[in-house]
């Protein structure tokens, strides 16, 4: 059986005072109300032996906050990939003094209801719902009445609520100048077509990089010279991609891949091509996989800020809480999109147009 906890009352019996002095000596008000440095003493000693530990919950609610946060996610918690979001939203939140709890759902409505239900029950200050990769996603009508922030997800439909989403556009457009910057005029694009939203539907992150690798190609009077729509970017689909990419154009000069799992694939084919990365071909690719760096040579990447994006929305989360409670204004506009920079990582894998 599990120890008896220790109440307020029983510290007052032994002390030989009564509970609201060892209240007001225990939430340090002690001298304020004139209470005597024995009898504080007292209190302090009784309390540490008996190993009196106050209700937190209780206390918090008495003055309207919890100090809890909630974080439910589809699949973020077990993601290797994305982990370090949980790490920028605990860090975050222990710096402020707040606890996290985390839940995850693998994608089952139903269990992300309960979840949402039980975090609400438990007078959660405020609730982080993520998404591991970027999408859009209806809000829940649990969180139309609580302070809360989506995380790397995006709302079907106009909402109040903010998110924090990696800036997929700036990168698409910064990769595609990259490509440009070295020189090169034929740029293929192995994970989307080259017209205007030809990607797999349902795709935040394609969409957005197409657009921003569109722009900046227009902006040279360029379109992309190839592309190739591919539902699922994994290495064996860009391996194809590229091996029919080959028989069209046998010097393509540069590839730009939706992520890194697809440019796995691509350096493989062209490897058996007797192409040699970056000398004959130019490669640059989204994500940072752990692999990228281990390629030979390294990938050119444009990496996802998971724990600035987990700090972030836990920071935003707070500005909301609050301003809640203080009923003053919220620090940004309700629903705004908050989109934070994904760094370019500059390895082996460009060299100038030939």
């Amino acid at each position: 059986m599990g120890r008896k906890r220790v109440t307020m009352a029983d510290v007052a019996l032994a002390a030989g005072v009564s509970p609201t002095t060892v209240s007001l000596v225990l939430s340090g008000r002690g001298n304020e109300l004139r209470i005597s440095d024995a009898v504080q003493q007292r209190v302090h000693a009784v309390s540490d032996e008996m190993g009196y530990r106050p209700n937190i919950v209780s206390i918090g609610l008495s003055k309207g906050t919890t100090r809890t946060l909630g974080f439910v996610s589809d699949t973020v918690a077990t993601s290797q990939l994305a982990g370090d979001l949980i790490k920028g939203a605990l860090e975050a939140a222990r710096e402020h003094g707040y606890m996290l709890f985390i839940g995850e759902t693998e994608g089952d409505a139903a269990s992300e209801q309960q979840l949402l239900d039980a975090m609400l029950d438990r007078q959660v200050d405020g609730i982080i719902l993520a998404s591991m990769f970027t999408r859009l996603r209806p809000l829940p009508p649990a969180l139309e009445d609580v302070a809360a922030v989506l995380l790397n997800t995006l709302p079907l439909e106009p909402t109040t609520v903010p998110a924090v989403v990696p800036d997929e556009y700036a990168a698409g457009r910064a990769a595609a100048r990259a490509l440009l910057d070295a020189g090169h005029r034929q740029i293929h694009l192995v994970g989307a077509g080259p017209e205007a939203h030809a990607v797999s539907a349902g795709t935040v992150a394609g969409r957005e990089r197409l657009s921003g690798i569109r722009d900046a190609l227009a902006e040279e009077g360029l379109e992309p010279a190839s592309g190739h729509v591919i539902r699922d970017w994994l290495p064996e689909n860009g391996r194809r991609a590229v091996a029919d990419l080959l028989t069209a154009f046998p010097a393509p000069g540069a590839l730009l891949c939706f992520n890194d799992r697809l440019a796995f694939g691509a350096y493989q084919v062209l490897q058996e091509a007797g192409l040699r990365v970056p000398d004959d071909v130019s490669i640059v690719s989204f994500d940072d996989a752990p692999l990228a760096e281990w390629l030979e040579p390294g990938l050119s990447t444009f990496a996802i800020p998971h724990e600035a994006l987990g700090r972030r929305s836990v920071e935003l989360l707070l500005e909301l809480v609050h301003a809640g409670q203080s009923g003053g204004p919220v620090g940004a506009p309700p629903g705004t999109v908050h989109r934070l920079d994904m760094p370019f990582l500059v390895r082996g894998s460009i060299a100038a147009a030939r």
